[in-house]
């Protein structure tokens, strides 16, 4: 069994919630607009980390897109995707990567569907949600190759 903590959207802010929520997670992945890159170190203290550029992250060293395989799963991480709206160089690249799980954010609101046989989840904002969603993120649990996403309220 292999257990992901996933998060988008914290934009600089920090509560000691997060480190609670992401305990004993094998990896963690970040979706994007994480704030000063000391968020990452925290994150990595936690577990190994992938994290991907958001749109208000500015100058960080880190790139847009990630690929990343844990637990048997391919993840392709990116932080603006539209599901049902793929731009055709992401439906592209999506073809060729062929994740079994894209993680995206921007959107400060959770989303976990199967669009053509692909995960989307997008774990909603840790910090600042938007509309009714409280603040979030995920705890997924990869067992016997099955996907099982849990969306935990900040």
């Amino acid at each position: 069994m292999t257990t992901i903590g996933i998060l988008s959207d914290n934009h600089s802010d920090w509560s000691p919630g997060i480190a609670e929520a992401l305990a004993g997670v094998d990896a963690i992945i970040h979706a994007g607009d994480i704030g000063p890159y000391q968020i990452i170190s925290e994150l990595e203290a936690i577990a190994p980390t992938t994290v991907v550029l958001g749109n208000t992250d500015g100058d960080l060293p880190i790139n847009e897109t990630a690929v990343t395989t844990l637990g048997g799963k391919k993840f392709f991480v990116q932080h603006i995707v539209e599901p049902y709206r793929l731009e055709a160089p992401l439906r592209e690249r999506l073809n060729r990567v062929q994740p079994d799980v894209v993680v995206f954010g921007h959107t400060h609101k959770p989303f976990c569907e199967t669009v053509n046989g692909i995960l989307f989840l997008n774990p909603g904002s840790v910090t600042r949600p938007r509309g009714q969603h409280p603040p979030s993120l995920v705890r997924l649990t990869i067992e016997s190759d099955e996907l099982k996403p849990q969306f935990i309220e900040m």
